[in-house]
C-alpha cells in the first residue's frame, strides 16, 4: 500500500469508527503527527523515519513493523502489539507503552526517557545503548533482555523481572529495584550501581555470592563471619550450599 492510499484508509477508518487496515503499508518518512490510529493494523508496515509524535496507537498491531528512527515522542501506545518490531534509534521519550507487547523488539539506541513501560513485555528485547532515564518499568517483563550499556538512572524497576538479563555496563544510579528479580543476571560492579534502591532480598542474594567466594586472605574470614547469618536467609541460599 502506497502512502496516498494509506492516508485515504486512515480517513475512512476514522469515519467508520474502526481501526485502519494498513498491513504492509509503505509510510516511510510520512508525517502522521497526532494521528488517531487506535486499533490499526500496521503489521509489517514500513514507517522508517516517520513522524508519529503524539500519535494515538492504543491497541494497534505493529508486529514486525519497521519503525527505525521514528518520532513517537509522547505517543499513546498502550496495549499495542510491537512484537519483533524494529525501533532502533526511535524517539519514544515520554511515550505511554503500558502493558504493550514488546517481546523480541529492537530498541537499540532508542530514546525512551520518561516513558511509561509499566507491565510491558520486553522479554528477549534488545535495548543496548538505549536511554531509559527516569522511565517507569514497574512490573515489566525484562527476562533475557539485553540491557548492555543502557542508561537507567532514576528509573522505576520495582517488581520488574530481570531474570537472565544482560546488565553489562548498565547505569542503575538512583534507580529503584525494590522487589525486582535479578536471578541469573549479573550485578554491575562499577559506579553505575551507586545509589540504586534495593530491598533486603537482593542484599541477601549478593551476600550469599560473597560467602561462596574462595579467598585466602585472613580478613575474608572476618567478613564471612559478619555476613553469613543474613546470607543464609537469601532465597537462593540452598542453591549456593549455604543451607541444607
Amino acid at each position: 500500500m502506497k502512502l496516498q492510499d494509506a492516508l485515504k484508509e486512515i480517513k475512512l477508518a476514522k469515519k467508520e469508527n474502526r481501526g485502519a487496515d494498513l498491513e504492509g503499508a509503505n509510510l516511510k518518512g510520512a508525517n502522521l503527527k497526532g494521528a488517531n490510529l487506535w486499533g490499526a493494523n500496521l503489521w509489517g508496515a514500513n514507517l522508517w523515519g516517520a513522524n508519529l509524535k503524539g500519535v494515538y496507537l492504543k491497541g494497534a498491531n505493529l508486529e514486525v513493523a519497521n519503525l527505525r528512527g521514528v518520532n513517537l515522542r509522547g505517543a499513546d501506545i498502550r496495549g499495542a502489539n510491537l512484537k519483533k518490531a524494529n525501533l532502533e534509534e526511535a524517539n519514544l521519550e515520554e511515550a505511554n507503552l503500558e502493558v504493550a507487547n514488546l517481546r523480541g523488539v529492537n530498541l537499540r539506541g532508542a530514546d525512551i526517557r520518561g516513558a511509561n513501560l509499566k507491565k510491558a513485555n520486553l522479554e528477549e528485547a534488545n535495548l543496548e545503548e538505549a536511554n531509559l532515564e527516569e522511565a517507569n518499568l514497574e512490573e515489566a517483563n525484562l527476562k533475557n533482555t539485553s540491557l548492555e550499556s543502557v542508561d537507567l538512572r532514576g528509573a522505576n524497576l520495582q517488581g520488574a523481572d530481570l531474570e537472565g538479563a544482560n546488565l553489562r555496563r548498565v547505569n542503575f544510579e538512583g534507580a529503584n529495584l525494590e522487589g525486582a528479580n535479578l536471578d541469573y543476571a549479573c550485578w554491575p560492579l562499577w559506579c553505575g550501581s551507586k545509589g540504586v534502591i534495593v530491598d533486603i532480598k537482593l542484599v541477601r542474594q549478593l551476600l550469599g555470592h560473597i560467602c561462596v567466594l574462595n579467598c585466602e586472605d585472613e580478613n575474608f574470614e572476618k567478613i564471612i563471619d559478619a555476613i553469613t547469618e543474613q546470607a543464609k536467609l537469601g532465597h537462593r541460599a540452598s542453591d549456593l550450599g549455604l543451607v541444607w
